[in-house]
């Protein structure tokens, strides 16, 4: 018990030393009082509290412990007084804002607190560090307490005061503790934010790491993996990328993707072990784990996440959703071909990060389809060859097309509503029309049963044609066909 009292010095050096020449320098008129007293709240009755009272009386018992070898009666008498940490606690968060803002407000201020810092007295710890012996102090007794009672014979009399006086300074402990684990994580969001060369503005208590380490990535057009760095917040995934330094490991910010609308899904594929897709509005990463203890750690980590994000935003949701309908008829038969080019079962779980709902087009960014993946252009069906029908992604849907397929542009929610090439499929539901020469289509189609292209001849000894199928709202018996604007049969 006398070790665990020496430690006071602390209290001194952050009263004393810190709190007295601040406020010397507030009554100069160097920054306002009301910053010092936000920053030490009540660490002046805390201080008196530990050095008139609790301090005194162990020190007699010590002395005395031959004739009176307890202290759970003086800990019963003192330990309501250390409810007055709950006060210090309370108000930490803010003293450290405040501390932060004057710091880099003030160049006087912040000059006063680094000449302070260097002193000997201070031990070289920063004023922060200070701050946090308060806090800690109260799970310490806490600790001290337990180990004593584990020693102390179920008969001895000074038990039921030492169990009284624990009860009391647990409940003390639990605020400590939550204050505790958010200065560590404020430390941890500093150490990021320097490894990030101080460019990304993260150190703010509502961000809080859950976690983050190397991964691959692999390449959403080949085959191709590259190592990236993710860190992973409670609000928020950052997906990093080396860059070169001299002083330690740093990385540049390539992408934010928010926790919001996130999803994570396994991927299976043989030729690529460990890996699982991330899904944000912002990006679609497909990423490789180095083991499949690793893939499941990331996997967890994101769901919890996801979860505990929804739960308390769910609040701010609305509760209702859209019916989901399928986008059109060929995009069912797209599938089916999608399936036959990605092989078999292994596509499984490759189409149901690639097939967009309605509700999501746009708002998402999708998983491409790798150019490996299909031979040929999935809408129309015509072979890719490497000179006059080459390779192009949907941005909204992802999927590969030849240039005829993507030659339309929508505005993509996820890409800050910019301009980007997309299929006809994907043009149509996200503009609500074919193109500007297609009005009669559009108008039709918007007042369907059931809208999409199909396969359709008329002769068996000649290839199909690929048309616009619609099933009208005044007379869903009737198929119409359109092979160009305005032109209209019935069948």
């Amino acid at each position: 018990m006398k070790k665990e009292m020496q430690p006071l010095h602390l209290y001194t050096v952050f009263l004393q030393v810190f709190c007295t020449k601040l406020t010397e320098e507030a009554g100069k008129g160097t920054f306002p009082v009301e910053v010092v007293k936000g920053i030490f709240s009540n660490v002046g009755s805390i201080h008196t509290f530990h050095s008139q009272f609790l301090l005194p009386d162990l020190e007699t018992r010590m002395s005395q412990w031959d004739s009176t070898p307890r202290i759970g009666d003086i800990l019963a008498q003192l330990a309501p007084f250390l409810r007055m940490y709950a006060e210090y606690v309370k108000n930490f968060d803010n003293a450290m804002d405040l501390l932060k803002q004057w710091m880099e407000r003030s160049a006087q201020f912040n000059a006063i607190i680094q000449d302070i810092q260097s002193q000997e007295a201070c031990g070289n710890l920063t004023l922060q560090h200070h701050m946090l012996e308060p806090v800690q102090r109260v799970p310490r007794y806490e600790m001290l307490l337990k180990d004593y009672l584990k020693k102390l014979p179920e008969d001895d009399p000074d038990r039921s005061q030492a169990e009284k006086s624990l009860n009391i300074i647990s409940m003390a402990a639990t605020h400590s503790n939550t204050a505790i684990r958010k200065m560590e994580n404020l430390k941890k969001l500093m150490e990021i934010y320097e490894m990030l060369g101080g460019e990304e503005d993260i150190v703010n208590p509502s961000n809080e790491l859950i976690k983050e380490g190397q991964i691959l990535k692999l390449a959403a057009r080949n085959t191709s993996s590259m190592e990236i760095y993710l860190i992973l917040f409670n609000n928020m995934l950052l997906y990093c990328v080396p860059k070169f330094s001299l002083v330690g490991q740093r990385f540049t910010v390539r992408t934010r993707v928010g926790v919001e609308g996130m999803k994570v899904l396994e991927t299976s594929n043989d030729d690529y072990p460990h890996t699982f897709q991330v899904s944000g509005k912002e990006r679609t990463l497909e990423l490789q784990a180095s083991s499949e203890q690793d893939k499941e750690d990331w996997i967890k980590a994101f769901q919890k996440t996801i979860e505990i994000f929804q739960q308390k935003n769910e609040t701010f949701k609305s509760a209702s959703k859209e019916v989901v309908d399928e986008v059109s008829v060929s995009r069912k038969s797209n599938l089916v071909m999608h399936k036959d080019n990605c092989g078999g079962s292994q596509g499984g779980n490759l189409m149901c990060s690639c097939v967009f709902q309605k509700e999501e087009l746009g708002k998402r960014a999708p998983r491409w389809i790798r150019d490996n993946e299909v031979t040929m252009c999935m809408k129309c069906k015509e072979p890719f060859n490497p000179l006059t029908r080459r390779r192009h992604h949907c941005r909204a849907c992802g999927y590969v097309v030849c240039y005829k397929c993507s030659d339309y542009k929508a505005s993509l929610r996820y890409d800050g509503n910019k301009l980007n090439k997309v299929c006809k499929d994907c043009y149509f539901i996200l503009t609500g029309r074919m193109d500007a020469e297609e009005p009669v289509t559009a108008q039709v189609s918007g007042n369907s049963v059931l809208c999409g292209f199909l396969q359709h001849s008329t002769d068996r000894t000649k290839p199909c044609q690929r048309v616009w199928c619609v099933i009208p709202q005044h007379d869903a018996l009737v198929l119409y066909l359109y092979g160009a604007p305005q032109v209209r049969d019935a069948v």
